[in-house]
């Protein structure tokens, strides 16, 4: 891919930039240089002179860490075949390559499905949660947050393959466009703001149930400052400092002496670490709850709930997150891949199953509108065969007694929306 192969051209021009910065010329013996593939130091001659393979040779295979050996002669440095080269720097004859690239299109096309039914899900999720008035509340508006944030996330990493990796062939891979750099940008952005609107989600709850007297309106705006403005601000300092100390390429490169990489995932890694202890905060509060004696329920019973709030909470928190979060990126790479692009391309239609489809409180509203639809349909086909009268009073008899049936599911459909855990 074109992409891939400028940032192969990016990684050898740095290397190359280093050596030159870096050799020292010598009266006598080998002159240090940099020969297209690797940077040798000056040597005497009749020295071996043995280096480890250049970074950039991990674009071929994971295992780029072996040795190049060049002897210094009267006559200067001796020459190693290129296929010698590739050998010893971790390149697989037997097709190696082959293998990994098809290990990488699997990965694409397991996180595109699951980013699209993820998106499809949440999409519908919002859907339900605007139509119905009886579920327009604080927590229910965070969610609704939320889903967005997870939508925003599955659209930039469409829109970044579609960018990055389902281009052409280009010549000049000394600049990128303006609206490459954009798109990184943007994928920045909707990947921490979905990590702080989770950050927010842990807020509410623990605040819902930590603190006696809970304003919800007074504290939805501070949400909303931090799910959207606390990204804003992290990504415009990111975006100044790449542009004015590490302009290289389409920004999507992560060098190992770029500093200003930490400004975005320092903040991630702190929502990621207060989300977790928030959870064990959640957890023990819960616990201390479902043990209350005024509760009338058996042990097992306690501990089934105890084990559903916190499977709830998981994928609602990201904890999933903290298995990686704080391992160096070089390590188990391929164990990495999967759990990041494939299981987390999925985490928004859980999210979405979870507390929006298998939601108590929706469920009842759907049944309640599905109910009062059927009833008025059966109502209008029946008035056409009935007499005004008849109908009016069999109208006002069937009124009676739907009441009568549906009055304490509406009185619970209503009731406010911190009345029970379940639905959280």
């Amino acid at each position: 891919l074109s992409v891939q192969m400028c940032d192969m051209v990016h990684e050898i021009e740095l290397e190359r930039e280093r050596c030159e910065n870096s050799v020292r010329n010598v009266t006598a013996g080998c002159q240090g240089m940099w020969d297209n593939i690797a940077c040798w130091p000056s040597a005497g001659v009749g020295e071996v002179v043995t280096i480890t393979c250049p970074v950039y040779f991990s674009y071929f295979s994971d295992q780029h860490k072996g040795n190049l050996s060049k002897t210094c002669t009267a006559d200067g440095w001796t020459e190693m075949h290129p296929l010698d080269i590739a050998v010893n720097c971790g390149y697989n004859l037997n097709g190696t390559s082959e293998d990994q690239g098809k290990f990488l299109w699997q990965v694409k096309i397991s996180y595109t499905v699951g980013y699209s039914v993820s998106l499809v899900s949440l999409i519908t999720a919002i859907v339900i949660l605007c139509i119905f008035r009886k579920l327009h509340c604080t927590r229910n508006y965070i969610h609704m947050h939320l889903f967005v944030s997870f939508i925003l996330k599955a659209i930039a990493v469409f829109v970044k393959d579609v960018v990055l990796y389902e281009v052409g062939e280009v010549d000049d891979c000394s600049s990128a466009t303006v609206g490459c750099k954009v798109v990184i940008v943007f994928f920045q952005y909707c990947i921490m703001a979905n990590f702080f609107w989770l950050l927010v989600e842990g807020l509410y709850l623990h605040a819902l149930l930590a603190v006696s007297f809970f304003s919800e309106r007074k504290y939805f705006w501070a949400y909303i400052l931090i799910g959207w403005g606390g990204p804003t601000v992290f990504i415009a300092a990111w975006s100044v400092a790449k542009a004015y100390y590490y302009d290289m390429g389409c920004w999507d490169i992560i060098e190992s002496t770029d500093m200003s990489w930490w400004i975005i995932k320092t903040p991630i890694l702190a929502s990621i670490l207060v989300n977790f202890i928030l959870f064990i905060c959640i957890v023990r509060i819960l616990r201390q709850k479902i043990n209350c004696p005024d509760i009338g329920r058996n042990e097992s019973d306690q501990y089934s709930r105890l084990a559903k709030s916190m499977l709830l909470l998981i994928p609602l928190f990201g904890i999933n997150f903290i298995v990686f979060a704080f391992i160096p990126e070089q390590v188990k790479t391929e164990l990495r891949l999967i759990f990041d692009l494939i299981l987390g391309s999925f985490q928004g239609f859980v999210v979405a199953v979870l507390y929006c489809f298998l939601n108590g409180e929706v469920q009842g509203e759907i049944k309640r509108k599905w109910r009062r639809w059927h009833l008025q349909r059966y109502m209008s086909s029946d008035t056409k065969y009935q007499h005004p009268s008849i109908s009016s009073s069999n109208n006002f008899s069937t009124q009676i007694t739907m009441l009568t049936r549906c009055s304490p599911k509406t009185r619970r459909a209503s009731s406010s929306c911190h009345d029970d855990l379940s639905c959280i």
